[in-house]
């Protein structure tokens, strides 16, 4: 299938994002109102503007839902706070779905970045709103619940485990092993999880990392870098291993294969193209049904992103114009 035919069919289809899904405040200060403060004697950084964004796993939705899914939804756990009603005005304005997420008494996931309003540089440490302890049981229990109930309405569902502290985020062993039942359940669904450093614990799904995850979650199962053996580990149907402007690596049981990506020089910000790369390939996958297909059209996604500051998105025409280019 070309580019094109692959993009007609994401109208049709239906996507749900699980895990961490997460606010992004981009506050532009002005250093010239640096005023020292008179309790303290600590130089203000002074926000004169923010703007709020899905973040996480939001990211994965903004991009689904920016090459035209034809339904995007987000499930997972937010808080009571100013932060978590942000979140899910940035998703309604995107048309995303926020209403599987689950409230508690856990602060909402955020990441706040300061940027300098005179140059556009994020130059200043960033402030992140984490939750540091295990999610309340009850919170766990109601995630699965939902996950169980939604899972055979949709077409894709991206997993966005992007907790990095030891007790985790929403992606949780119980999580997990209702993922694992669910695939084995409904095999037309496309299960793509990305995690950042707990990549070795999932089990029966497709797994998706960069070559430093893969390797680092490699050698904690294995106590080797054997990607071939690390997939049959996983039970996965494959493996997506991102490397760059190399492209990806395909691992399935019969081989493995590259799907080269071109490379693009002075990338402007390749934060979030991990997410675009999942985003773009994940639905190709459920259009195409080939692995490698899939694989170069998340690289042809992420090569749009990346040319875009902050967590850009790709459109329909910007992939279809990017694709005529490539040919």
């Amino acid at each position: 299938m070309t580019a094109t035919e692959i993009l007609d069919a994401f109208p049709k289809l239906r996507a749900l994002v699980v895990g961490d899904i997460c606010l992004d405040r981009w506050c532009r200060y002005d250093p010239a109102l640096a005023d020292i403060s008179r309790e303290t004697g600590i130089p203000r950084i002074a926000v004169v503007s923010t703007e709020v964004t899905p973040g996480g796993g939001g990211t994965v939705a903004n991009n689904l839902a920016a090459l035209g899914t034809g339904r995007v939804a987000v499930l997972g756990v937010i808080g009571h706070d100013g932060f978590g009603h942000e979140l899910e005005g940035a998703l309604t304005a995107r048309g995303i779905s926020h209403e599987l997420l689950v409230r508690g008494d856990v602060p909402t996931f955020t990441y706040t970045k300061l940027i300098d309003c005179r140059t556009g540089e994020e130059n200043l440490p960033r402030v992140d709103f984490v939750n540091a302890a295990p999610i309340p049981e009850d919170l766990e229990r109601e995630v699965v619940s939902r996950l169980e109930r939604a899972a055979p309405d949709h077409d894709v569902i991206l997993v966005s485990d992007q907790a990095e502290t030891s007790q985790g985020g929403v992606v949780t062993p119980a999580v997990r092993e209702a993922l694992r039942r669910l695939a084995a359940d409904h095999p037309r669904i496309v299960f793509w999880a990305d995690s950042r450093l707990r990549a070795e614990l999932f089990r029966g799904v497709i797994v998706k990392g960069n070559r430093a995850e893969i390797d680092a979650a490699s050698t904690r199962a294995l106590g080797r870098v054997d990607y071939p053996e690390f997939r049959r580990h996983l039970e996965a149907p494959f493996l997506a291993i991102t490397a760059g402007g190399d492209g990806a690596l395909i691992v399935q049981a019969d081989g493995q294969s590259w799907a080269r990506s071109r490379n693009v020089e002075k990338p402007v910000d390749i934060c979030g193209a991990g997410d675009a790369f999942s985003a773009g390939a994940a639905l190709a996958l459920k259009a195409a049904g080939d692995p490698a297909a899939a694989a170069a059209f998340g690289n042809l996604t992420a090569s749009i992103t990346i040319m875009k500051r902050g967590t850009g998105t790709a459109s329909p025409r910007e992939v279809a114009k990017r694709y005529s280019e490539s040919c």
